[in-house]
């Protein structure tokens, strides 16, 4: 390998953080706004879209290590990950609106369309945040630049999630004419979609136009595909966070898929009516949200100096443990007690933000780990595992939510039974505490501790040098 000469300016850190801002906008809308779209707008059974997802995500995250493949062997004039952030940025706001949008068709018409659109939105999403992903490993070749960076990649994440959970509420109502028509609110609905599309387009040219890949390998590789696979396979390191990032993405999806479900039926948030800041209107909902999405950039900003201090493994178990006593708190909240319902909101939020750059870093560690191994760089295949653990994790813990919905007798925009309301408490409490718990334990394995990561990066310059 070699490596220009290393400058990540101010500028270039803010770029890549953009292009995460881009991603985490729909990204967010789909994890808390999809499900409850298809039931109370769209108007499919939950079991069904329970399946729908689980079908979709689970094809799409096979589909991830593809794009990743694809994007290690690309060789143009702006290197080999930034072109999908050009190209693709166009077809993924696109593909956003018409996710969001409602057909004039029967039952069937409409299942198939929601299929076909949410298929294709993952697959643009896969071509364009698995290369984004990858662009990590070769902006630096510094472990600690790199922790910098993914650092930069959260914080921008959650900054682009808050705006989106704090705004898409009201963009709705003010779409709608703030009106409860169901035509009117589909209106609203697609044309909310589109103004986040807008943004996540400009976003992701800033991040194509900002930012610079250094690492490059002093010849191409003529690895096959077959053994890069295998190399794969034989990382213990990427075993243990596929299953790690698994568990925690479905302990993330279950409590975002639910909350919306958990105002509107166990808090009844119609009840307390708008909430003005700034003479906009709010509901409760969208302020729990959002509220979780600044705790979630505390968390990111802790994570950086909490696991240089007690290194990154252990600031995983750490968070995670006490994301999960949180959770199971979760479940004694009273409705009437919202000071406590948004307090824990806020700490398992800082938790769940603390994970994931933690995350993210690690999986550059397991392409430095990979190359100290067999000599092969395999940077789209390694962080597109990155990207299916995520996908999966959506999958396996929407599925659920949707089955459970369905298990526990919901029914859309009625009064729900005494059984359901509890089903529904359970999504924030009990069933996200499961993934939490199974997060901890996988992540116990890792073997790539701080000592071991330093001596692999000095080997690795004396063989780049």
């Amino acid at each position: 390998m070699k490596i220009t000469t290393e400058n990540i300016s101010l500028k270039e850190k803010i770029g890549y953080g953009l292009g995460d801002a881009a991603s985490s906008m729909f990204w967010k809308l789909f994890g808390i706004y999809l499900m409850f779209f298809y039931t109370d707008i769209f108007g499919m059974e939950a079991k069904l879209v329970g399946t729908m997802f689980l079908i979709t995500r689970v094809w799409d995250s096979l589909f991830d290590p593809i794009i990743g493949i694809i994007a290690d062997r690309t060789n143009s004039k702006w290197g080999k990950f930034r072109p999908y952030i050009l190209y693709v940025a166009v077809p993924f706001g696109v593909l956003g609106v018409f996710t969001f949008y409602t057909p004039s068709f029967g039952e069937e018409g409409k299942l198939i369309y929601a299929y076909l659109t949410y298929s294709l939105m993952m697959m643009v999403y896969s071509a364009i945040n698995v290369p984004y992903a990858a662009l990590l490993g070769v902006m630096s070749a510094s472990p600690k630049t790199r922790s910098i960076l993914a650092t930069f990649r959260m914080s921008f994440a959650y900054i682009g999630s808050f705006v989106t959970l704090l705004l898409f509420n009201p963009m709705v109502n003010y779409f709608s004419a703030h009106s409860n028509d169901i035509e009117a609110q589909r209106h609203g609905w697609v044309m909310a979609a589109a103004v986040i599309a807008i943004c996540c387009i400009v976003l992701f040219l800033l991040c194509f136009a900002w930012t610079k890949e250094r690492v490059q390998p002093a010849k191409e590789s003529n690895s096959s595909l077959k053994k890069d696979v295998k190399e794969l396979f034989n990382n213990g390191p990427w075993w243990v966070l596929l299953g790690a990032g698994l568990s925690t993405l479905i302990f993330n999806s279950v409590r975002d898929g639910a909350a919306l479900y958990y105002f509107k039926y166990y808090i009844d948030e119609e009840h307390y009516g708008k909430i003005m800041l700034v003479n906009v209107p709010f509901v409760l909902s969208g302020l729990y949200l959002a509220l979780g999405q600044l705790a979630n950039i505390v968390g990111v900003i802790i994570a950086a100096p909490l696991s240089n201090f007690i290194g990154k493994k252990n600031t995983f178990m750490l968070t995670m443990l006490i994301a999960t006593l949180g959770s199971i708190l979760f479940y004694w909240m009273d409705k009437d007690y919202l000071w406590g319902i948004f307090s824990l909101q806020v700490l398992i939020s800082i938790c769940a933000g603390a994970v994931f750059p933690l995350l993210w870093s690690m999986y550059a560690d397991c392409v430095d780990y990979s190359e100290f191994k067999t000599g092969n760089r395999a940077t789209g295949l390694i962080f597109s595992s990155s990207s299916m653990s995520q996908k999966l994790g959506w999958a396996f813990g929407t599925a659920i939510t949707g089955w459970l919905l369905g298990y526990y007798g919901f029914q859309a925009n009625q009064l729900q039974s005494q059984e359901t309301i509890s089903g529904i408490k359970m999504f924030l409490s009990f069933f996200p505490a499961v993934g939490t718990v199974l997060s901890i334990i996988f992540i116990s394995f890792y073997p790539l501790n701080e000592q071991k990561m330093q001596a692999i990066s000095v080997e690795l310059d004396k063989r780049r040098n």
